[in-house]
């Protein structure tokens, strides 16, 4: 596997400086506002399908804005959020301090396997990495996230359907069919994309069991 320490303390740096600049507000973790941090997080807990309590990692958690989702959707998880910046962690081990069900830790991977994983943004910002080496990047992180989800995951990245006028150079589009097919070919049968939510990107589920 390729050394990825390079790429992580670039994103590192870059998410630091954003959570700086505005704070823990979905502009902190580099989105535009609320209204769509909501509806992204919409898609990806459609992963989820328990009736009864479940584990969930969240890697990329930022300042933890899953988790207050989480919040109104369910009362019993354990939740375990992941993240590069060391400042990101720390902001939401403060706003979430006396949280029983919510660990936070610095790092890329989290400590055991959970029921579900979820990564909302993380593939998004490639700032002047080569396509090629951020694509490889992507790969492996997703086989990362899959060792560390026993019944599902679930991820989002921006769409090569953007429009071309509103595309940005440091971002990364993805081709929605590619990485469908390559969830198929090693992660399971039951795969969805989910293209249909208004917004310049798709979500991909694994479903595991």
């Amino acid at each position: 596997m390729k050394d990825n320490s390079g790429i992580i303390s670039q994103v590192s740096d870059y998410y630091s400086n954003k959570l700086c600049e505005h704070g823990t507000t979905p502009q902190g973790v580099d989105w535009n506002g609320a209204e769509g941090q909501f509806l992204r997080f919409e898609q990806l807990n459609k992963v989820i399908c328990n009736s009864g309590k479940f584990t969930l990692n969240d890697i990329g958690c930022g300042y933890g804005a899953f988790y207050d989702f989480l919040r109104t959707k369910y009362s019993s998880f354990d939740y375990v959020g992941v993240d590069v910046a060391a400042n990101m962690i720390s902001a939401a081990r403060q706003r979430y301090i006396g949280s029983a069900n919510a660990k936070f830790l610095c790092g890329t991977v989290p400590e055991v396997a959970a029921d579900f994983t979820v990564a909302s943004g993380i593939f998004n910002v490639k700032l002047e990495n080569s396509i090629h080496d951020w694509k490889s990047y992507v790969l492996e992180t997703i086989a990362i996230i899959d060792k560390f989800s026993t019944k599902g995951f679930a991820f989002n990245c921006l769409t090569s359907y953007s429009d071309a006028e509103r595309m940005k150079d440091g971002l990364f589009y993805a081709d929605p069919c590619e990485l469908f097919n390559h969830c198929k070919i090693h992660y399971g049968r039951n795969v969805a994309l989910l293209h249909d939510y208004n917004l310049f990107e798709f979500t991909i589920i694994v479903r595991k069991s």
